[in-house]
């Protein structure tokens, strides 16, 4: 009897450490893809990269649309495009208590002068706990964002107020206002952070930013109606989307001279760049279409998808790109190669500027 349980124990055993492989595999994040955040009106939803399926929601923030992440993937940056007048509390996001509302909200004082009459909200949001942990005030309704290379200061585009903000990430200070141009859109930094890049849809120009000193140090005349932005692998090259045109113009950074204009449809909007650099997607509003532009030959691949794509973003390591829609609640999944619509996730609402962190590490109540 007694050789007979340790068979018995033994032949678990030897199950248990067969399967440990699989269970670690399955539940450490270390060995999992990315995770995909898509802000909306309601909140932020999360998407898992290897299974495109939604892992988790972000609740607390309100219209948010620009979106960053810190360098070291532990914070997010969300820009609600609302707007408020100096005095007025922050709205309180459904399903969070008044007394939680308080005790995140930390704003700092912006100066009426900055302000226009009126304010925004920049949301701190802590990924491990899959919470907002600070609402700080900036001048007027966010529209996009970035954070610095560095991970120090959190810059936002205000098109109502035609410039930038600057917030110090560790304290949570707004610092300053720079003026771009009329209506700035969308930015964009190098990677060694020495340089960030402003669209202006409302006087047709790029002002390039020195973070060192916080002044515009150049401005580049691209004509129309600039929007989205991306660099080039190289960071040699500035894409520009030029909604009123319909193109994607290429500006070469060291002489400030636009170089060539790319066919993208009527309205076009997102921009991203293929995982090895060789191509650019962009998605046109009006055509229900989305443009892949070999940046070799210059020859531009066109597929439809409908209805109006709208955000794109680049998930690095699977050979996908995802694409919102402006007109329903969903995102592609789209094959870089091919076009090809791999999968459909649908989403809380229409979904804005995408981020993507590699190998998640956060405790996030399940949806």
């Amino acid at each position: 009897m007694k050789h007979r349980t340790w068979s018995l124990y033994r032949a678990l055993l030897v199950l248990l450490v067969g399967i440990a492989p699989t269970l670690a595999s399955a539940t450490d994040p270390a060995t999992s893809g990315s995770t995909v955040y898509l802000p909306n009106d309601s909140g932020i939803v999360l998407v898992d990269s290897g299974s495109h399926k939604r892992i988790g929601s972000i609740a607390g923030t309100d219209n948010t649309h620009g979106l960053a992440i810190t360098p070291d993937g532990r914070t997010l940056v969300a820009g609600s495009l609302l707007a408020r007048a100096p005095g007025t509390p922050t709205p309180r996001p459904s399903g969070i208590s008044e007394q939680d509302h308080q005790a995140h909200h930390s704003a700092t004082e912006v100066p009426a002068a900055t302000s226009g009459g009126v304010l925004g909200t920049l949301y701190l949001i802590d990924v491990h706990r899959g919470e907002v942990t600070r609402r700080i005030e900036v001048p007027g309704a966010v529209h996009h964002t970035l954070v610095t290379p560095d991970g120090r200061y959190a810059v936002s585009t205000h098109p109502a107020l035609g410039g930038v903000s600057v917030v110090d990430l560790a304290t949570g200070i707004f610092i300053r206002q720079i003026e771009t141009g009329a209506a700035p859109d969308y930015l964009v930094a190098r990677g060694d952070g020495t340089r960030i890049y402003v669209s202006n849809s409302g006087s047709g120009t790029v002002r390039e930013i020195d973070p060192a000193s916080w002044q515009v140090t150049r401005q580049f005349v691209v004509g129309g109606s600039p929007g989205h932005l991306v660099l080039s692998a190289d960071e040699t090259t500035l894409f520009v989307v030029d909604v009123a045109s319909g193109s994607v113009v290429s500006v070469v950074l060291d002489t400030a001279q636009v170089t060539q204009r790319y066919p993208a449809g009527n309205e076009p909007h997102g921009i991203a760049l293929s995982e090895d650099g060789s191509s650019l997607f962009v998605s046109s509003l009006q055509d229900n279409s989305l443009s892949a532009v070999d940046l070799a030959t210059g020859k531009v691949n066109t597929r439809i998808i409908d209805p109006s794509p709208y955000h794109l973003t680049t998930v690095p390591g699977t050979g996908k790109l995802y694409v919102s829609s402006r007109s329903v609640p969903r995102v592609w999944v789209v094959d870089q190669k091919t076009l090809h619509v791999d999968r459909v996730i649908a989403t809380d609402g229409i979904t804005h500027q995408m981020v993507v962190r590699k190998n998640p590490r956060f405790a996030n109540k399940r949806s």
